[in-house]
């Protein structure tokens, strides 16, 4: 059967100021021409669409087996970490503390289950210990921590993330390295006025170095994030802060790998509001706030998995 690839196209930068970025079509050969790291490489969307439902399945098996976690916000995210690490990050799972890697702040750490499985994905730790997860002495545990490898920042306490990295990409800025800071943000965390601190800065030291990635799936621990405090206008909120702002289908690879590309040529900090589903392909835990912090027993998880395992193919 034919894979289908994504095909390039350099465009002039879309901020006005000169300089371009790749956008990425469909059928062909895709480069990163990032200075100092220039790579030719196929992406196969079929490939990474067969990754996002392999870590969907690995996260439900996982919270299922230790009997808590946190599952809707860990399905809203898949896409857009296997975008990052399968398509656009400098890393190298065998060098995790590689100086010249790009970094990812995960902000919102409970989302560890897709963390985890996205990172044993890469090799950076054996697949089979995804089963450890949350148990008595495994490094796996609910929220994220520098002790796994490939995981930069202790988060789970809201709101931080982004302020580090600032600091990264300012660091970054000061010793000339040209490497990124992405940070990935849940939609209710950015109701706290750290990250809005944390925005208003990163626009006066003028980092365009550090991109910021929003998972809207508009369901919070509690409720609708819209019932809770409502973040609209989300895009002009950003805009008005000094930030280029781009907006996609948090579930579609070409859209995602295409704003992370933008990035390449923004001339201020950089956000992206990936527009997703709380509990995506799972049919009874999309949308629903009850996912966000529950495991599912034997039956759902089942159920679970054999809605993903029709999704194959």
């Amino acid at each position: 059967m034919a894979h289908e690839y994504l095909f390039i196209r350099w465009l002039k930068d879309p901020f006005g100021e000169g300089g371009g970025y790749l956008q990425f079509l469909s059928l062909g050969v895709v480069s990163n021409f990032r200075e100092g790291f220039v790579t030719d490489q196929k992406v196969d969307i079929k490939a990474l669409k067969a990754k996002a439902i392999e870590f969907r399945k690995q996260i439900l098996s996982m919270i299922n087996a230790a009997g808590s976690g946190h599952p809707g916000g860990s399905l809203s995210a898949v896409e857009i970490l296997t975008s990052l690490y399968f398509v656009k990050l400098r890393h190298r799972s065998s060098q995790p503390q590689w100086e010249d890697r790009d970094r990812l702040i995960i902000s919102k750490g409970h989302a560890s289950p897709v963390v985890y499985a996205v990172l044993a994905g890469c090799g950076y730790f054996p697949q089979e210990e995804l089963a450890t997860f949350r148990k008595l002495g495994s490094r796996l545990q609910g929220h994220v921590h520098r002790k796994v490898p490939g995981v930069e920042l202790n988060t789970g306490s809201l709101g931080q993330g982004l302020s580090v990295a600032n600091g990264i990409a300012l660091g970054a800025k000061l010793k000339k390295k040209d490497l990124k800071a992405y940070c990935l943000l849940g939609d209710g965390e950015i109701q706290e006025g750290s990250i809005w601190e944390a925005a208003m800065s990163a626009a006066h030291y003028k980092l365009n170095n550090v991109c910021a990635i929003v998972d809207y799936n508009k369901v919070q621990e509690n409720g609708f994030v819209k019932d809770i405090m409502d973040l609209e206008p989300l895009a002009e909120k950003w805009k008005s802060f000094g930030w280029d702002v781009v907006e996609v289908d948090g579930h579609d690879f070409t859209q995602i790998i295409d704003a992370l590309n933008k990035f390449d040529a923004a001339k201020k900090p950089y956000v992206i509001i990936a527009h997703t589903v709380k509990g995506k392909g799972v049919s009874f835990m999309e949308g629903a706030c009850k996912w966000h912090g529950k495991a599912p027993n034997k039956d759902e998880l089942n159920a679970g998995l054999k809605e993903l395992l029709s999704q194959e193919g």
